[in-house]
Parts: structure tokens; sequence; C-alpha cells
């Protein structure tokens, strides 16, 4: 009975510990954001989907433990992980200490993602309005006048022509 209980205890402290690596690959990114530096950004990001990845793993085999961990206690379907530390009282406060460690680098990461996504929702923005500007200056290709006002027209004199 104890072995599942205990691999859902290091399972939560491989989790804590996968966070934390998370939240530093999203710092690492973001001063390589602030500072435009493709290639770390580049490196940063990589880091950050083999963390995610490593995570998801995690996450998953953990609601496999947790669920066999119910099934031993006798909990009903779906017990929480409050419920599973309660019907273990050994190794209630470790479990309870790293879903709140968990929770709390949890929250950090989801800030720091919200604040990258919307860095990057502004400088594709930018980039948008450069291609459209770009696009539209194709587009009334032509001859512009020395005024600088493209001119579309069949009669322009050789003298009005810039270029």
């Amino acid at each position: 009975m104890a072995r599942q209980l205990v691999e859902l205890e290091a399972l939560m402290a491989h989790m804590v510990v996968e966070h934390r690596k998370l939240l530093g690959h999203l710092e690492a990114h973001q001063a390589a954001m602030k500072k435009m530096d493709t290639r770390q950004m580049e490196a940063a990001a990589k880091l950050q989907d083999a963390t995610r990845i490593r995570i998801a793993n995690l996450e998953a085999r953990r609601r496999v433990v947790a669920r066999e961990s119910a099934m031993i206690l006798k909990l009903p379907q779906g017990a929480t992980l409050s419920q599973i530390a309660d019907a273990w009282p050994a190794g209630k406060q470790k479990l309870l200490a790293s879903r709140t460690e968990l929770r709390a680098i949890a929250q950090k990461v989801a800030s720091r993602a919200t604040v990258a996504s919307r860095l990057a929702g502004a400088i594709l923005g930018h980039l948008n309005t450069i291609v459209r500007l770009v696009a539209g200056a194709v587009e009334q290709a032509g001859l512009y006048t020395s005024t600088g006002a493209p001119r579309v027209g069949a009669r322009v004199g050789v003298m009005d022509a810039v270029g």
C-alpha cells in the first residue's frame, strides 16, 4: 500500500522541481526578449518546451498513481489529493506541502507566461502593421510626383516623375 503513496509523494516533489525549472526558463526568455537576443530566446523556448513535456508526463503519471492510491485507501472515484493525504496520516504533511508549493510556483509560471505572451502579441501586432504598410506601398507602385504622392494616371509628365 505504501509504495503508491511514496511514489505519489516523489512525483509531487519532482513536479515542483520541474515547475521551478520552467519558471527559470521563462525568466531567461523574458530577459532575452528585453535584449532582443533571438538566439537566447530560441534556446529558452526549446528548454521550455522540453520542460513542459516532462511536466505533462509527470502529471499523467501522478493521476494514475493518485487513482491507484485512492483505490487502495478505499476512497471514492476521483478523490482529491487532500482526501488521499487525510487517509494517509504518515505522509500528509509532505503531500500537502508539495501541493501548496506547486500551486505557488504554477501561479508564478502563469504570471510570467502571460507577460511573455502579451509582449509577443504586441511585437506581432507591430510587425503586422509594417507588413500591411509595405503591401500597400507595393500595391500602389508606379510613379511618384515631386511632392511624393503616388500618381496613377495616363498622363504623368517626364518632369513630374521622380522614380
